[in-house]
């Protein structure tokens, strides 16, 4: 088992997240077959996908079936649509109802819908229990797990209610990338090309090299991959815990991904393949505003494609949307990061590791999503 350690500034609340990669199939009956207090309080939530999982079905059906003493299980639906406040709310009551104190903590065993809700769940329930994550796709391993982003979607727009609620452990075995279909792990992999494009050119040249190694989920690239990429998470979130500097950096291709997922509805692609997209179009808005050279653009998104990522200006879920284009830009302007209600702030790149914030007036955004 490797770890790293995740710590928190001193002004925070927190003290560090443990990171720790496990070797070989998981085994979450040995992970959690004993408490150091019995009188700990434990609810494990998952979702009904992940819950039929070979590595993770024997333990689900132990919880069901005789649960230890004070722990409890909550299966909810799976997927985005399903990244709501209710199913916030139904992890909390959960909790209520079996009588749950503040020593409780709350386990998250899925992928970043079931670790942000989660997260978020533990924040809000009588003021903050402790949070606990066994992430289960390559996204959650490299991105969604790590670093305390919790919450949920409002409406039709993404992760609108949350809190910074970081987990005191995060378990990950890279083997679970294994189970995921092909869309989901590519969706996954769109995060890592994402950091590693923010910091190491060399896991970006790993990757392109060894482009049949990754796509064949080989355990031993997925582990330089994952825990390169955890740990260059980690090492921003604690320089900037709360967002008020280079980890903004992490939202490169958000901006616009973001506004993808809204406009076509949440669901109907994949977050990777929005953050995917939405690098392709900061990279030709970068180019088109002088702000990188053609060379990397090309460079960029010719990466991009050779995984399978959509990068033309519109992508083909949104063909029979109607004013696509201006939907998306309106979609944008709601965007956290906004600081100004007359352009769209933006993370874009002069080069590889060499990233920046922008504001885009909207006529640069509209012209590099028509082309």
């Amino acid at each position: 088992m490797k770890t790293t350690e995740l710590f928190f500034p001193e002004n925070s609340g927190f003290s560090k997240t443990d990171i720790r990669f496990f070797t070989g199939e998981p085994d979450l009956s040995a992970l959690y077959a004993d408490k150091a207090d019995d009188s700990l309080c434990r609810l494990f939530v998952t979702d009904e996908t992940v819950a039929a999982l070979p590595a993770v079905a024997p333990f689900i059906e132990r919880l069901r079936s005789s649960p230890g003493e004070n722990d409890a299980l909550i299966v909810l639906g799976a997927g985005e649509s399903y990244k709501t406040i209710d199913s916030v709310l139904a992890i909390v009551k959960a909790a209520l109802e079996h009588n749950f104190t503040r020593s409780a903590v709350f386990i998250g065993i899925g992928g970043g819908v079931i670790t942000d809700m989660t997260g978020f769940a533990a924040s809000i329930f009588k003021r903050g229990v402790s949070a606990e994550f066994v992430p289960t796709t390559l996204l959650a391993d490299v991105d969604a797990a790590i670093g305390g982003k919790t919450g949920c979607d409002f409406e039709s727009y993404k992760n609108m209610i949350g809190a910074f609620y970081p987990a005191g452990h995060v378990n990950v075995w890279p083997s679970f990338a294994k189970s995921l279909s092909d869309r989901e792990f590519v969706s996954g992999l769109a995060e890592a090309i994402k950091t590693a494009f923010l910091f190491s050119r060399e896991l970006l040249d790993f990757m392109r090299q060894n482009r049949d190694a990754v796509m064949g989920r080989d355990v031993d690239a997925l582990f330089r991959i994952i825990s390169e990429c955890s740990s260059a998470k980690a090492e921003v979130v604690h320089r900037d815990f709360k967002e008020k500097g280079e980890r903004a950096f992490l939202n490169l291709g958000h901006t616009f991904g973001h506004a993808l997922e809204s406009v076509a509805g949440l669901g109907a692609v994949t977050h990777g393949e929005a953050v995917a997209w939405g690098m392709g179009r900061a990279l030709d808005l970068s180019c088109s505003m002088d702000l990188c050279s053609s060379m990397f653009r090309d460079e960029g998104k010719e990466l991009l494609a050779s995984f399978g990522y959509d990068t033309s200006p519109l992508p083909a879920a949104l063909h029979d949307v109607e004013d696509a284009s201006r939907k998306l830009l309106e979609a944008m302007k709601k965007d956290k990061k906004n600081v100004s209600t007359s352009t769209v702030r933006v993370i874009m790149q002069h080069y590889y590791c060499d990233t920046f914030i922008a504001e885009a007036p909207d006529e640069a955004i509209l012209a590099v999503l028509k082309g």
